[in-house]
């Protein structure tokens, strides 16, 4: 049977299949699947694609096979959208070329690369191929995306360092798609994450020049708050005092990413509350008890920034999250 856009084979366990022999068929699916691309081949007959995705929380983890094709995020489609994702791409077979912000990753199997859905790219893919896609609000990789950025379109080696150490939970989680719509499918996405973001913060350490003590005192800041994200006396004050430094330099180091300390810390502890609520393991935790879990020690005050985030309630997201 040929899949449509418009026909999508959900199995029994959340995965989404969709299938097509027809490469317009295929272009519209690729667009429905992340977000609108541009997608051409020079090749379209004989074509094959699919599309096995799964989705736990924000995070969307798709397999992509097909034949030769180039997929291209232009300005124009760029200026329709209102929400900024990563996608994080690792080969399972072929070859692939990224381009994004000046820089190419040629890559091979086992290889990872990131990329920007609100930046032009293309990905460039002349023979049969295989990936892995996970695509995600920027929110949920917990670093400054202005540091992210300089990540962009830059091959990680699979077979080596903390690249190699990933790449085998990513090949199980794609290898196991079904996994995302159980009890544990959150939790696995999230720890996907943890350990990209793990990867992206020791690189963008190694890529810093020894002498900007700026940007290395702010990844210990970052970590610290990171850790002591349920403590009550977390604020601006202490966390100078711990690193030896005024609280105006405090502001500073946060001012240069856009942001202040506070809006970082409930930024945070926002997203902390909210993937506990989205996740069956604290069913029998209150929304009060995971507010308070996370440093907010006022419920009401806390469903209403939580909403205002949001656009919706804890009690209604956690609904959602179960139907």
């Amino acid at each position: 049977m040929v899949l449509t856009p418009q026909q999508p084979a959900r199995g029994a366990h959340g995965v989404t299949t969709d299938a097509s022999h027809d490469f317009n068929a295929f272009r519209n699916s690729v667009s429905k699947s992340f977000v609108p691309l541009q997608v051409t081949s020079d090749r379209p007959e004989p074509f094959w694609g699919r599309i096995r995705s799964a989705q736990a929380d924000e995070i969307h983890v798709s397999e992509v096979s097909a034949t030769q094709h180039v997929v291209e995020r232009t300005p124009e489609l760029i200026a329709r959208a209102d929400r900024h994702y990563f996608k994080l791409s690792m080969l399972l077979s072929g070859t692939g070329l990224l381009i994004q912000d000046g820089r190419e990753a040629l890559l091979h199997p086992g290889d990872l690369a990131v990329y920007d859905t609100h930046q032009p790219y293309s990905l460039v893919f002349e023979d049969d191929f295989r990936t892995m896609v996970v695509m995600f609000p920027k929110h949920l990789l917990g670093l400054p995306t202005d540091l992210v950025s300089q990540l962009t379109a830059v091959r990680f080696d699979g077979g080596s360092g903390i690249s190699g150490m990933i790449v085998p939970f990513l090949r199980q989680l794609v290898g196991n798609l079904e996994e995302l719509s159980g009890t544990a499918g959150g939790r696995l996405a999230h720890s996907a994450l943890d350990l990209v973001s793990t990867l992206f913060a020791q690189e963008l350490d190694l890529t810093t020049d020894p002498a900007d003590t700026h940007r290395a005192l702010m990844r210990r800041i970052q970590a610290y708050i990171e850790s002591n994200l349920g403590s009550a006396d977390l604020g601006p004050n202490e966390i100078a005092a711990v690193h030896f430094i005024s609280t105006r330099h405090l502001q500073g180091l946060f001012q240069e990413h856009g942001t202040t300390v506070s809006s970082w810390i409930r930024s945070r502890r926002l997203e902390r509350c909210r993937r506990d609520l989205v996740d069956p393991l604290h069913a029998a935790l209150s929304v009060a008890a995971i507010a308070s879990k996370w440093g907010f020690a006022d419920a009401a005050h806390f469903s209403r920034v939580f909403k205002a985030t949001y656009g919706r309630s804890p009690s209604d997201l956690r609904t959602a999250a179960w139907l």
